[in-house]
């Protein structure tokens, strides 16, 4: 996608909601006028509020769909860390929005080794984010994803961590609340180049091979006409 039609797809952002001491900016992107529309709800940290991936997404969704970006810096999914998820005033307000689909990326903060999470606090915390979810209402798809490789670990973040207890910690997630997966970590291992700077946040090309990986699992059956490929 060029970078016009990436601030296009930007002049869509309609919506600022301020509540209490903290300023969240919700980006809502799509057709809201249309009767109906499929609510999708981008739930992570800065790997969603900071990339591009939701409004790529929607471009290849389609106009039928909004979706809302519900992503705060920093992030974790473990309650015990200075910034939980579960805390946020985004949770709240992703949860009124009653989506039909709900895409979360998390999990990449929690690698930091300095948080001295055990396993089981982490499953637990994510179950009960997805419990919340799933008790919506909307009655909504919940899909967790496994977040992309770290290749750096200068930010704090530990490459091994993610490997060995962030990712196995997701699949669990997925099997005892009946949530489906979404695979990031193996189609991105061999792309550093997708994430320049740090090595934990995508450019915009990887933040579009992240939107096409996610609509080839959630979205690529219904009624589009073929999968698409974020790689050469």
């Amino acid at each position: 996608m060029n970078r016009n039609m990436k601030l296009l797809a930007l002049g869509f952002a309609v919506l600022i909601v301020l509540l209490s001491a903290e300023t969240y900016a919700l980006q809502l992107v799509g057709n809201q006028s249309q009767a109906s529309p499929v609510r999708v709800a981008c739930v992570g940290d800065s790997l969603t509020c900071g990339t591009g991936y939701p409004v790529d997404l929607w471009q290849m969704i389609g106009s039928r769909y909004v979706i809302g970006n519900f992503g705060v810096n920093g992030a974790t999914v473990f309650h015990g860390s200075d910034n939980p998820y579960l805390n946020t005033t985004a949770l709240q307000v992703a949860m009124h929005f009653e989506p039909q689909i709900v895409i979360i990326l998390l999990g990449t903060n929690d690698a930091n080794t300095n948080l001295n999470e055990s396993n089981s606090a982490f499953v637990n915390d994510y179950v009960k984010l997805v419990d919340l979810f799933q008790g919506l209402a909307s009655k909504p798809k919940v899909w967790v994803v496994e977040p992309p490789p770290i290749f750096n670990s200068t930010s704090g973040l530990s490459p091994d961590y993610l490997v060995q207890n962030i990712i196995p910690d997701i699949q669990q997630v997925a099997n005892q609340t009946g949530a489906s997966v979404i695979d990031l970590y193996n189609p991105l291992v061999n792309h550093s180049a997708y994430f320049p700077v740090d090595g934990v946040h995508p450019d915009s090309d990887g933040a579009e091979a992240i939107a096409i990986l996610m609509y080839n699992a959630v979205f690529s059956n219904d009624n589009h006409d073929s999968s698409a490929t974020p790689f050469d």
